[in-house]
């Protein structure tokens, strides 16, 4: 059941939504994403979205520090579908760079498809309406690109 619908709800994500999948208007769905943010994200990408120091620049390990979350990161640069893979398959496989290093591990054998939604939908929940506006446009030019 849980299957179909996720294959339902994402298989065309822009096809009832044109501003993508994230669900804004849910407060439910954004109450339990905000909690699993906290409890798995905010320990690297900061309890209000704020990334940590210096996240353009590698550390000595040759990694980058987690990003902000919020408009002053990239986050809202990424359509959906990109963003929940990065969080699902964890960066070096959802970018296809196989030697990629990172510290983002991958949530899909610890958070459902439908937790993952919930945390990137407060994640956007919290962006300005503009920076949302633009992220709503990023993803019907996504949506226009693959439907090609």
């Amino acid at each position: 059941m849980a299957a179909a619908f996720f294959w339902w709800r994402f298989a065309d994500p822009f096809g009832s939504n044109p501003a993508g999948v994230f669900r804004l208007d849910d407060a439910a769905l954004l109450q339990r994403g905000a909690q699993i943010y906290q409890a798995q994200c905010a320990s690297c990408h900061g309890a209000n979205l704020e990334g940590q120091a210096n996240w353009r620049e590698r550390g000595a390990d040759g990694r980058l520090p987690a990003p902000p979350h919020d408009e002053t990161g990239h986050t809202w640069h990424h359509p959906d579908d990109v963003l929940i893979r990065l969080t699902k398959e964890g960066v070096a496989k959802a970018a296809g760079l196989a030697d990629y290093a990172s510290n983002m591990p991958a949530f899909g054998d610890t958070l459902s498809d439908a937790d993952i939604v919930a945390v990137l939908s407060w994640i956007k929940s919290r962006w300005p309406s503009d920076t949302q506006a633009h992220h709503n446009g990023i993803n019907r030019q996504a949506s226009q690109t693959s439907s090609r």
